[in-house]
């Protein structure tokens, strides 16, 4: 089946981790990928906007379905193949509660992350401003309090929805290994950093991990006062 699919993605970007991570959970290895480069504007390129007309990446095609946002290809995944493999939405309707309610804040998090760690790159050189950066990482500041805040509820090697490992790690996982890739201190934020380290040995993660991240594991240091 995995022969049917095909993924052109980036290294280093946590919407294509995301959907790597799910096929990894759902026992899809061997399917068709091709490593692109943003720094090379091949997401721009005609491979890319005749199947994703955004020019983004991911980019995913399974048969003749076309599905690119990183959500609805994880969600596809476990619905179209939720027999095999991890059951990445979980049986309890408090789980699955929890596990959407993650999900979908996950994306303000994503968010909240990369007007930090990407403000040059996403605002002209004109346009930028030291207020405007700090404001951000207040706003980021507030985010990790209220996961740490999150985290700190649940019981011990647990994951975000709870006992199982779901849609909501998935999703939400990478966001949090880009925050210690970018120097975040555990010692400030111990139940993110906690969560990190056990994800970052699952499996699936580390079958997945960025090849950028492996060939310069040293990281930034970005975050390392927030």
């Amino acid at each position: 089946m995995a022969e049917s699919m095909t993924l052109l993605w980036c290294s280093g970007s946590e919407p294509c981790w995301r959907v790597m991570i799910t096929l990894e959970e759902k026992n899809l290895q061997g399917y068709n990928q091709k490593l692109l480069s943003y720094e090379k504007k091949e997401h721009k390129s005609e491979e890319v906007l005749a199947l994703n007309p955004r020019g983004q990446l991911p980019t995913f095609k399974h048969g003749d379905t076309i599905v690119n946002e990183s959500y609805a290809a994880c969600f596809y995944l476990e619905s179209q193949f939720k027999s095999q493999g991890t059951t990445l939405i979980p049986e309890s309707s408090e789980e699955q509660a929890l596990m959407y309610q993650r999900m979908f804040e996950g994306l303000a998090f994503y968010e909240k992350l990369n007007a930090v760690i990407y403000y040059e790159y996403f605002v002209p050189e004109g346009e930028r401003h030291e207020s405007a950066l700090t404001r951000n990482k207040q706003a980021l500041t507030t985010e990790l309090n209220l996961w740490e805040g999150y985290l700190s509820k649940l019981l011990p090697n647990s994951y975000l929805a709870g006992p199982s490992f779901s849609l909501a790690d998935v999703t939400v996982f990478p966001t949090v290994a880009f925050l210690f890739r970018f120097g975040l201190s555990a010692e400030r934020y111990p139940k993110l950093g906690e969560y990190y380290a056990l994800l970052k040995e699952r499996p699936s993660v580390k079958a997945s991990w960025p090849p950028l991240w492996h060939d310069n594991p040293q990281g930034h240091d970005k975050l390392k006062e927030i």
